[in-house]
């Protein structure tokens, strides 16, 4: 089994913590990025984008990185 990096942790951080947010949208419809942020705000899609890139580093990881 291979050592976990720190960009292994922080991207599978950054994803559990995406996906409770979009659990909280679909289950409260309660934005929390966007409450922080500012809905639309520059910031928040620095966070949607991170986020997403982390998820394509997550499939990476999962079924190309040995």
């Amino acid at each position: 089994m291979m050592e976990k990096k720190p960009l292994d942790m922080l991207t599978m951080i950054l994803v559990i913590v995406g996906g409770l947010n979009w659990g909280l949208v679909g289950a409260l419809e309660m934005d929390l990025v966007a409450m922080i942020f500012g809905a639309g705000s520059i910031l928040a899609k620095v966070v949607y984008v991170v986020v997403g890139l982390s998820a394509l580093y997550m499939l990476y990881y999962a079924f190309v990185k040995k």
